[in-house]
Formats: C-alpha cells, sequence, structure tokens
C-alpha cells in the first residue's frame, strides 16, 4: 500500500493544516485494536462466534477506558447479530481528555474467525466529537474506489456499467482488467450480472467488507472497485480509513422496516435518499487503526511464537495522511486476558 502523502488521494484530504487531536492518540488507538485481536484470536477456528466477539469487546473497552479521552461511542456493536456489545453512547476512557468520537467494530470478520477464514480483524475509528456520522444499524449502499483518480469519477446512482467504463477510462486500461469486490449474498446477484456482463471480473467475499473497500487503495489486492449492500456502521468505518489514505465512496442508508426507519431518524437521520461521501460520513481529524485477526489483504493476522505472539497493525491519520504499519511482538499471552 503506498504509504500517505504520495499521491494516492486528493491534497485536501489527505492534508488538513490544523489538527485536532494529539498525534499520540493514533499510536494508542493501535493499542486498542491489537489488544481485541489477541484476545479474539484465542477463538480462530473454533467454531463460536459469539466467544470471539465477546473476547474482542471485553479487550476493546478495557483498553479505551485507561486512555485520557472523553469518549462517546457513536457506532459500536450492533443488535442484528445479538452479539454482546460497546453499545452506542456508551462513554469509553477516563474522561480528563478531548472529546472524542468513537466508531468500533471489536471484530471485523466473528463468521471469519470462527471458520479461520482470511480477513479477519479488529477496527476503530476516532475523531473530534461531532464529525462522524451516527450511523444505525442498518444497511448501507456502497460504491468506493482507491485515490488518485478525479473527483466524481463513480457514482451511486450510475449503473454498474457506467462505473466500471469510467473507471478503466481513468486508468487507461480495458474493462476486461477491472475487478469489482462484492459481497456473497443472494441480494447482489443482479449486480454481479450486470459486472460480469459488461466483461469486469468479480471477487467475491463473504464476509469484512471493511477490508473489501480498503483493497481498493492498495494496487496487490488485485481489486480496482468495491460495490454493494453491506452494514452501515462498517460503511462509516471504511469512509474513515479512506478519510485517512485517499480514495473515494459513496454510500445511502437501506432500511428494511418501520423500526429500521424509527431507529434511524432517532439517531439524526432526516433524509433517507440522502447520498452521503466519505467527507460527511467521517469529517474533521479522523485516526483509523486496525490489527489483523487472520491473514488478510490489508493485515497478517496473529500468529503464535515462543513465548508470545505477533501482531501486525495499521494505523493511519487523516490531519497528515500519515500510514504507519506496525509488526510487533507481545511476550507473555497470559498478559492479555
Amino acid at each position: 500500500m503506498a504509504p500517505g502523502g504520495t499521491g494516492r488521494g486528493t491534497g485536501t484530504e489527505m492534508v488538513e493544516k490544523k489538527a485536532g487531536l494529539n498525534r499520540m492518540l493514533a499510536l494508542e488507538m493501535g493499542r486498542v485494536t491489537e489488544r481485541a485481536a489477541v484476545c479474539s484470536a484465542l477463538w480462530v477456528g473454533r467454531g463460536d462466534e459469539k466467544s470471539a466477539d465477546q473476547a474482542a469487546v471485553d479487550a476493546m473497552r478495557k483498553e479505551l477506558n485507561v486512555l485520557d479521552i472523553d469518549g462517546t461511542v457513536v457506532i459500536g456493536e450492533g443488535e442484528r447479530d445479538e452479539a454482546p456489545m460497546l453499545y452506542i453512547g456508551e462513554k469509553v476512557g477516563t474522561g480528563k481528555g478531548p472529546k472524542v468520537d468513537i466508531a468500533l467494530d471489536p471484530l471485523e470478520g466473528t463468521t471469519l474467525t470462527a471458520k479461520a477464514m482470511p480477513n479477519a480483524m479488529a477496527v476503530l475509528a476516532a475523531a473530534e466529537g461531532g464529525t462522524l456520522l451516527n450511523a444505525p444499524d442498518t444497511y448501507m449502499d456502497k460504491i468506493a474506489i482507491g485515490g488518485g483518480f478525479p473527483e466524481g469519477l463513480i457514482d451511486l446512482d450510475a449503473t454498474p456499467a457506467e462505473n466500471i467504463k469510467a473507471l478503466a477510462k481513468a486508468k487507461k486500461t480495458d474493462v476486461s482488467e477491472i475487478t469489482v469486490c462484492i459481497l456473497d449474498r443472494p441480494r447482489h446477484a443482479e449486480l454481479i450480472r450486470a459486472v460480469r456482463e459488461v466483461g469486469a471480473r468479480v471477487t467475491l467475499i463473504t464476509d469484512g467488507d471493511i477490508a473489501g473497500v480498503i483493497a481498493t487503495t492498495d494496487p496487490e489486492t488485485g481489486v480496482d472497485l468495491y460495490m454493494g449492500v453491506g452494514g452501515a456502521p462498517e460503511g462509516v468505518l471504511a469512509a474513515a480509513a479512506l478519510r485517512c489514505i485517499g480514495g473515494q465512496m459513496q454510500g445511502r442508508l437501506v432500511t428494511s422496516s418501520e423500526e429500521q426507519k424509527a431507529r434511524a431518524a432517532k439517531m439524526g437521520v432526516k433524509d433517507f435518499n440522502k447520498k452521503y461521501d466519505h467527507t460527511e460520513m467521517a469529517s474533521g481529524d479522523v485516526i483509523f487503526a486496525a490489527t489483523g485477526v487472520t491473514d488478510g489483504w490489508l493485515l497478517d493476522g496473529i500468529h503464535h511464537r515462543d513465548g508470545g505472539v505477533t501482531t501486525h497493525t495499521i494505523v493511519m491519520r487523516s490531519a497528515t495522511g500519515t500510514v504507519r504499519r506496525l509488526k510487533s511482538f507481545h511476550a507473555y499471552l497470559d498478559k492479555f486476558q
């Protein structure tokens, strides 16, 4: 992945003159995701999604609560999976520092972890208070590409063929060389057909659409474009990452019941047809951190070594465009319990 500030993103989203968060907080957020990843990794391949998620939640909460921040969880564990929560509105940190919005997915890919499949990771975004979209636990229609392209190249309201052709033209390549990442769900049958009909390739993923969106920023993944409907909270986390590393993304909330609409309205959503771009979903000074649980596109997973484990973490910040990859050895695994 290209380091931040080397032309992968657009100038305004990669460098901001005024930073709102202490730069050391970025590294502290990396410690939070490391702890969650190490603890959930004890459940890799054991077929127990809830225990893996519980381990990640407990570890992430414990580590967040020692930070000198006045933090509020604005995107937490969803009700949809009946999983243990770091709930929306929960206060985290010592309360002595800056006001910080927290969006998190303690274990992005509970099923991936339970089945020892690729791309499971612990994910966290932090931003100045009031600058992260308080997305309800509904779905979101999404489209995303990496950085270095003209603004407005893709559009959620355009057809798959139009978006693919526009991207191929910008990349100066043939449509047949474009690869689109899509969640493997029955609801995407028509989208998959349309992508293949225009001549592009499809890479299907079973879970983990945060990784799918971020994959568009890294040529080594082979993913050029992300499309499809996934979780709205995951959409905001992916948008936070693109704010830091560069790229374009649009999303629109998708509700399937009056109950979902009522919950979304309670969280401040007024226009259910609104098309958000990534700068609206995650504005201000944004920090994004993720640590791999299983090996994947973005990160290596947790690997056991004599006396401890190794972790692979990425920490990014929008104010400077800095992207840090941290490979660490942690002695004495019992200290993470």
